[in-house]
């Protein structure tokens, strides 16, 4: 029997229903199901896994965070155990009659390795001659028939790359965040996680945060004017140095202004806006966030476009098609999709279809572009809004630059001058199909040197300088692959793991005090984990176990050495980092102002000696006594925003496998429904919560 592993169950079923002759019988071995097909003269079973079988951890006598001193998890021996325990099973079933295996997993780093897993499990059981390894990069019924026709070899390099991240991630996460939690007595729920990727990505939010506290606006001034031709047209200038750094030159110039302008100059230029480059995994993170997606979210719903069919891979780096996608078919295909019938003729009425091209070329996987009609009431809203998303950049990526005129006319008056910019579309092109891009007509009429033109309004405006804008998720990705910090398959992951441990919310990304304390004490304590030097560095070492040029083993034991060092200094100044990080977790506790008349309270979360339940109490009791009750399970992370109904403080809830929802700590809020208002806020001694 030949066996077939793909990643997931999902995609084990479009496997076998694109593979199969004669259709699929399945059966279920220890729940799991297994699709059995004739193909090509054998009995074939196609397994899909549910990502990773194994995982790596420490031995269970490293596993009580107070009796190992953290040091000695980094030489400690690194286990693979099982995480699906019924899917291993299943493995082992069928390892028995299996004489091929075909490795089906996504390729990349990562699905190389949860192929490479599941074929260690075979073999301890039934040690075949070799394994095969199947290629593709959409779940078409062209794709799949030409890898599964001419299948070639595991990549072991590739896997081994991907163990080696996962051994590494392992130690640093495990050491540093039992270190840094234990030194400040945040322990069980309430853990401080530090990880080699995830660390000085957060030093970037944190830093960006910093700077904007710090930032000192400095003022400036604006003098604009309103000017009118002869037939009514109405436009607007601004007075040639921008920025006025004076009050009194600004005014000086705002006093110089009659009733008539003279035109000095007008210039027009044509400009051309090139069409978009096609997608890869960090441009469809950016552009999706600007329509309301996180990052994880983009990556989770690709990933079930993928599976279904709809999309090619979604995680490549690649921003060049290659020369067998058939550019013209697709687009031919994408006219039978709701709403992209005249984007698709567009391309077609080209006499020649020519694509893009952004600045990254790889040959594990294409871009990412929509493979196949979707109809919409066959996804839900967020499938759709990014499928379209997709498939209008594919389309938009063959169509010509949009063409735009600028005029630049330059104006006299009382011997200051004043310049006004206009511009307007003369070609759409691809802009007219691509409704995420934004090109606003500024009118201008036209005019000629010499003209007379009457001045309706003038205006003087004080206004200062902004500081940086904060985060948003899309444009930290961006931020993280510049700095080769993770990579295409982790980072949204990375960003969510930070929302996660309630180190910063929203988007853009605010951190906590505590997020802020963490990475100040790393910046101070042990610099090199704060920055992506380091970090860039391990991986860098991993695309040299891809190349061949590297071990695993010299990786990880290089990255051994550097954890060494950096926990040399840790441990010195243990007492210090001690008092910073528990400061700033008090900080973190507040919720807000007490409600009550005449105090000056704060609310703060605190936990009962008796029951051991959460709630919020008053700083100042016993002499102030109000509580609110709060919900026992999941993260709790304070605020600081007040609720839009009744001005009482915001909590938020985070739950894993759940949304993250905000919670007004207000039972009687008129902005809750029915059900909460049975939990009414009480006055009670806190004695017995102390």
């Amino acid at each position: 029997m030949r066996l077939i592993i793909s990643e997931k169950e999902i995609a084990a079923k479009r496997i076998a229903q694109i593979l199969s002759g004669d259709g699929v019988r399945e059966e279920k071995i220890y729940g799991i199901p297994v699709h059995y097909i004739n193909y090509r003269g054998m009995e074939s079973a196609i397994m899909g896994l549910q990502g990773h079988v194994l995982k790596v951890d420490f031995p269970q006598e490293y596993s009580n965070w107070f009796k190992v001193d953290p040091v000695d998890l980094i030489d400690a021996r690194i286990d693979k155990i099982p995480i699906h325990k019924k899917i291993v099973q299943a493995l082992n079933k069928v390892a028995d009659k299996t004489e091929e295996i075909i490795i089906a997993t996504d390729y990349d780093r990562e699905g190389e390795l949860i192929g490479f897993d599941a074929w260690q499990i075979i073999e301890a059981k039934n040690k075949l001659s070799g394994i095969k390894r199947a290629r593709f990069s959409a779940i078409t019924e062209t794709d799949i028939n030409n890898a599964f026709s001419s299948p070639g070899k595991i990549d072991l390099n590739l896997a081994f790359a991907g163990r080696a991240r996962q051994d590494i991630d392992l130690i640093w996460g495990a050491v540093l965040t039992r270190f840094i939690s234990l030194a400040s007595y945040q322990v069980k729920d309430k853990f401080l996680s530090v990880g080699r990727v995830q660390s000085p990505t957060l030093t970037l939010i944190v830093e960006r945060e910093l700077e904007i506290a710090a930032f000192a606006p400095e003022p400036y001034w604006v003098v604009n004017v309103k000017l009118s031709t002869d037939k009514g047209e109405e436009f607007e200038a601004s007075h040639k140095k921008k920025r006025f750094l004076k009050k009194e030159d600004a005014e000086k110039a705002f006093a110089k202004i009659g009733g008539r302008a003279t035109v000095k100059s007008v210039e027009e230029k044509i400009r051309n806006i090139a069409p978009p480059a096609p997608f890869n995994t960090t441009g469809l993170i950016v552009a999706a966030n600007s329509i309301g997606f996180t990052a994880a979210k983009t990556i989770n719903t690709a990933e079930n476009l993928y599976m279904n069919g709809y999309i090619s891979y979604p995680r490549t780096d690649n921003t060049v098609y290659s020369n067998t996608i058939d550019l013209k078919g697709l687009a031919k295909m994408l006219g039978g999709s709701e709403g992209l019938k005249e984007a698709s003729a567009a391309v077609l009425a080209q006499d020649k279809i020519v694509a893009s091209r952004g600045k990254k070329r790889s040959t594990d996987h294409p871009p990412i572009y929509a493979t196949a009609v979707a109809a919409k009431g066959n996804l839900s809203d967020d499938e759709w809004k990014l499928y379209e998303l997709i498939a209008r950049r594919f389309l938009c990526t063959l169509l010509p630059a949009a063409r735009v005129k600028s005029i630049t006319a330059s104006m006299d008056i009382s011997g200051e001058t004043f310049i006004a910019n206009g511009s307007n579309v003369i070609d759409k092109n691809w802009i007219a199909h691509y409704p995420y891009y934004r090109q606003e007509d500024v009118f201008i009429p036209e005019l000629r040197p010499g003209q007379e033109l009457e001045i309706t309004g003038k205006q003087l405006e004080d206004k200062e300088t902004r500081p940086p804008s904060r985060y948003s998720q899309g444009r930290l990705v961006e931020k993280m692959e510049e700095l080769g910090l993770g990579t295409k398959a982790t980072r949204h992951s990375i960003i969510q793991s930070l929302i996660t441990r309630g180190y910063v919310k929203g988007n853009p990304l605010i951190p906590s005090e505590k997020a802020v304390a963490v990475v100040k004490v790393l910046k101070k304590h042990a610099e090199r984990i704060s920055t992506p030097d380091m970090t860039s560095e391990l991986e860098s070492d991993m695309d040299g176990i891809v190349r061949g040029d590297e071990t695993r083993e010299e990786v990880v034991e290089k990255s051994k050495k550097m954890l060494k060092d950096v926990m040399v200094k840790l441990k010195k100044d243990r007492a210090e980092i001690s008092q910073e990080i528990k400061k700033a977790v008090k900080e973190d506790l507040i919720a807000g102002k007490c409600i009550d008349e005449g105090c000056s309270g704060n609310l703060i979360v605190r936990t009962s000696r008796k029951t051991r339940k959460r709630f919020i109490g008053c700083s100042a009791y016993p002499q102030c006594t109000r509580t609110f009750s709060l919900p026992q399970s999941g993260l709790l992370l304070t605020t600081k925003d007040l609720c839009k109904h009744c001005g009482y403080p915001v909590v938020k809830i985070i739950t894993k496998g759940r949304k993250p929802w905000e919670l007004c700590i207000n039972s009687d809020c008129p902005g809750k429904d029915e059900k909460y208002k049975n939990n009414r806020n009480k006055k009670q001694p806190q004695s017995s919560a102390d």
